[in-house]
């Protein structure tokens, strides 16, 4: 399989490449369009000097063809005798149609240089033939001949075509090196995190990347270790949870095969026989309470979008919850105060919604001592509706308030089910909350009481939706 750092390194190649080839050939289409036609009109005009001196010295026609190939110049010089001269460089091509040179003979001129057929990997300027070339009549003395010229593009430009070409060789020779260097400076982050990916895969999340690059690469590290150190947190979170349920479950099955087994006993008289039943039964109803919230969190967790939002009284709603709290609070002589306006609604799952005033009132109910009181109040504010509830209980150690809302956690550090906890309660409370865009806070005082405040957003009466949706 190749490697990244050898696919960079070939793209890099292949684009230079690429990019001198196009260059050469914009380039080739400029001289062809703009300095073809300049450069045959140039060449016309060297010819028409050339002829005007010869023309006035015809006896210096030899020696002065001769110094202007030595000057940098290719001529071919046709009498009308029929015999033809080259002077300077030899032309690779050097034929030319008769009829040209006949007709440049007979007075006419010829403009082979303009008239290059354009080919977009030839270079008309370089092209060192005969046909490329300019043609001007000329006479000196009593003869007539038909003189071609070009110029010798390897004596005006052979130093200086080799210069360039040395100059393009190192360049692509210290190139190669440099590239090397940059693909593997490129490549090696993205090394890294392959490698990273890996060890995450075998649950290993302790990962250090190069994250002072302030480029993408470097983001992209920085964001990667943020999420392997997310990763680690929930697949602790995850394992806890494992354990916590493999707890709560083991501990009322191992109480209820204890508690069958003695029953089996003949020796137990009726008493006995009922109050281990009674324990066996307190124990399957903790069971089906644990499995039914741990149901519950689970639909919470993969079917967020299965909530029915409606809209709905909150004053009806937390009396309904307050009367399944009943003979609770007349046990325990509690007295309720409510202020919640009539007409105060709430948007949102009723069902859901219930199961979080039922958690938050009963837990006020278990925690509070007898002859005391519970407040719940509502109103508006902002865009939200607030539900404040309140009790001048016990209240929560302020080391224990950070965790209260996590799964399976107890304040009272036994993790005792006599009250028949699950520990689930305020973890289904704060999902319901986070689902509906709300928020819940809570303060509480050790010896002056605890208070719950859950906002919920209002719902948009021209959208139909939630205003802080």
């Amino acid at each position: 399989m190749r490697s990244l750092y050898f696919r960079v390194f070939v793209i890099t190649i292949y684009t230079i490449t690429l990019s001198s080839l196009l260059g050469f050939v914009v380039s080739n289409m400029y001289y062809h369009w703009k300095l073809k036609p300049y450069n045959d009109v140039k060449l016309s005009g060297i010819a028409g000097h050339i002829r005007e001196f010869v023309q006035r010295n015809p006896e210096l026609l030899q020696s002065y063809l001769q110094n202007a190939a030595d000057l940098g110049y290719q001529l071919y010089l046709y009498g009308e005798d029929g015999t033809g001269t080259f002077y300077g460089g030899a032309f690779r091509r050097p034929e030319l149609p008769q009829a040209v040179v006949d007709e440049v003979l007979e007075g006419g001129q010829y403009h082979g240089v303009a008239g290059f057929p354009s080919h977009l990997l030839i270079t008309g300027y370089f092209r060192n033939s005969l046909e490329n070339s300019v043609g001007l009549p000329l006479e000196a003395g009593d003869k007539r001949y038909a003189l071609f010229l070009r110029p010798d593009v390897s004596l005006q430009f052979g130093e200086l075509r080799v210069f360039f070409a040395m100059i393009l060789v190192l360049s692509i020779l210290f190139s190669i090196p440099y590239f090397l260097l940059s693909t593997r400076y490129l490549v090696q982050p993205i090394t890294f995190l392959t490698e990273a990916t890996k060890r995450i895969a075998q649950g290993d999340f302790n990962l250090r990347l190069p994250t002072r690059r302030k480029d993408e690469i470097g983001q992209l590290a920085s964001h990667f270790q943020i999420m392997s150190s997310q990763l680690e947190r929930s697949d602790k979170a995850r394992k806890e949870f494992v354990a916590n349920v493999s707890h709560e479950i083991h501990s009322p099955l191992a109480s209820i095969q204890g508690f069958a087994d003695t029953l089996l006993q003949d020796e137990l008289d009726h008493e006995q026989r009922l109050y281990y039943a009674g324990i066996i039964g307190q124990e399957a109803r903790h069971l089906t309470a644990l499995s039914r919230q741990l149901l519950l969190l689970s639909k919470l967790d993969h079917d967020k979008q299965a909530i029915a939002k409606t809209l709905f009284s909150v004053k009806t709603q937390l009396r309904q919850s307050l009367k399944l709290l009943d003979w609770q609070l007349t046990e325990k002589g509690l007295a309720v105060r409510m202020q919640i306006p009539a007409d105060l609604n709430v948007f949102g799952d009723e069902v859901l919604l219930m199961q979080v005033w039922s958690n938050l009132l009963s837990n006020a109910v278990k925690h509070i001592a007898e002859g005391r009181s519970i407040e719940v109040k509502a109103y508006e504010e902002n865009g939200w509706t607030s539900v404040h509830i309140s009790d001048n209980g016990n209240g929560i150690p302020e080391e224990q308030l950070p965790y209260i809302f996590d799964r399976f956690y107890r304040g009272d550090g036994a993790r005792q089910r006599g009250a028949g906890s699950t520990g689930l309660g305020l973890s289904i409370v704060w999902e319901i909350i986070k689902l509906h865009g709300g928020e819940i806070k809570v303060q509480s005082s050790v010896g002056k009481g605890t208070a719950f405040l859950v906002r919920l957003p209002k719902i948009n009466k021209t959208t139909g939706r939630s205003s802080n949706s």
